[in-house]
């Protein structure tokens, strides 16, 4: 198929996603695009709260809520082809379904092997992903692990497209006026280590926690970002270290800033498809220490810029945080190693790739 601005692209997505919305708005220049997101929800359930974006995730693109009534708007727009971000949505489904045969199909998803699953479950697992992912015609990759488990599921080589993770590179690199260290009273010289997300148990805030208190670095700060179910716990466990701090959920306009603040990024989690907060910590130009069940490590953190740990081990992150959290200087320079990684892992590069899968 040949791609222009006469070509009629309907994207099947949730709901607005920060993540998504400049990647719509690019690709609304170059097709005639129509996004239908099939819910409508500002809760959050893993910060625990209603979530309202301070930044424009509807401007740029035609776009309409849909809910049961998606499949009689998808086919009243007649596409001539069909990008659906995920299967989590019922709904999702049934339009694979409906549309398989009559017009392409392309699949978005970052899911991975790396969570630890029982045989019997891996078994089932795989009987029915085999048989979703047969109505779909090709599918956009992230990265490496989202690679690897859309082959074990049955798509075949020809069918695989890499359209690179991304977030607002520019946005994260623009240097911020942050007053954050200042109120944190931390000096020069002091080293800020940074978790920033939702304070659930899969994420592992905890071990990271235990790991820094443990160790007693005598330069070194820990500063949680974020909210969800294990705020208090984590609270309560570090009330009496002074180097341990919180601050509540940041929209996204002050992101950057806390980002640029900090000197090492780390997300400790069990299970993560992919981690876009590395993405936004290298954009910022910071080392990152992540667990090897993170999806982005693989693609990401290289020795030039940070270290991957083995999730739950305690001793391996001690090890890792007491090479790294010490110098001060040499992160700073797996950081500007950050910032060159990160460059090519862009929305245009996404752009230009999810056009080059509908082409072919």
């Amino acid at each position: 198929m040949s791609v222009n601005k006469n070509t009629r692209l309907a994207i099947i997505s949730t709901h607005p996603i920060q993540y998504y919305a400049p990647v719509f708005k690019l690709l609304a220049r170059k097709t005639d695009l129509m996004v239908f997101y099939t819910k409508h929800t500002t809760f959050d359930k893993g910060f625990q709260q209603r979530i309202l974006w301070d930044i424009p995730l509807l401007e740029g693109y035609k776009y309409t809520f849909t809910g049961k009534s998606s499949l009689k708007k998808i086919k009243s727009f007649q596409p001539d082809c069909i990008l659906i971000y995920g299967w989590a949505h019922f709904l999702h489904f049934r339009i694979m379904r409906y549309f398989k045969g009559k017009i392409p199909i392309i699949f978005r998803g970052d899911s991975t092997l790396l969570k630890q699953q029982s045989v019997l479950k891996k078994f089932f697992k795989k009987l029915a992903l085999q048989f979703l992912y047969r109505n779909i015609d090709k599918a956009l990759y992230v990265g490496i692990n989202n690679r690897a488990y859309f082959k074990q599921y049955g798509l075949k080589e020809a069918q695989l497209f890499f359209a690179p993770h991304a977030i607002d590179n520019s946005r994260f690199a623009t240097t911020t006026k942050s007053e954050l260290r200042s109120i944190l009273k931390l000096r020069s010289d002091d080293i800020l280590i940074l978790y920033a997300g939702k304070f659930e148990p899969v994420k592992n805030p905890k071990l990271l926690l235990r790991a820094f208190l443990e160790l007693g670095l005598p330069h070194a700060h820990l500063l949680f970002t974020g909210d969800g179910i294990l705020k208090n716990k984590l609270q309560v466990q570090s009330q009496y270290c002074k180097k341990v701090h919180f601050i509540s959920f940041q929209n996204q306009s002050k992101m950057p800033g806390i980002y640029q603040s900090c000197d090492l990024f780390c997300l400790p989690s069990n299970s993560d498809s992919w981690g876009l907060a590395i993405n936004e910590a290298m954009a910022a130009g910071k080392a990152i220490l992540v667990s090897d069940k993170v999806g982005a490590a693989a693609d990401l953190v290289k020795d030039e810029n940070g270290r991957i740990f083995k999730h739950k081990d305690l001793e391996d992150l001690k090890k890792n945080l007491q090479d790294m959290a010490t110098n001060r200087s040499d992160l700073q320079q797996k950081g500007k190693s950050s910032l060159k990684i990160i460059k090519e892992w862009n929305f245009e590069a996404q752009v230009d790739n999810i056009l080059n899968a509908i082409s072919n």
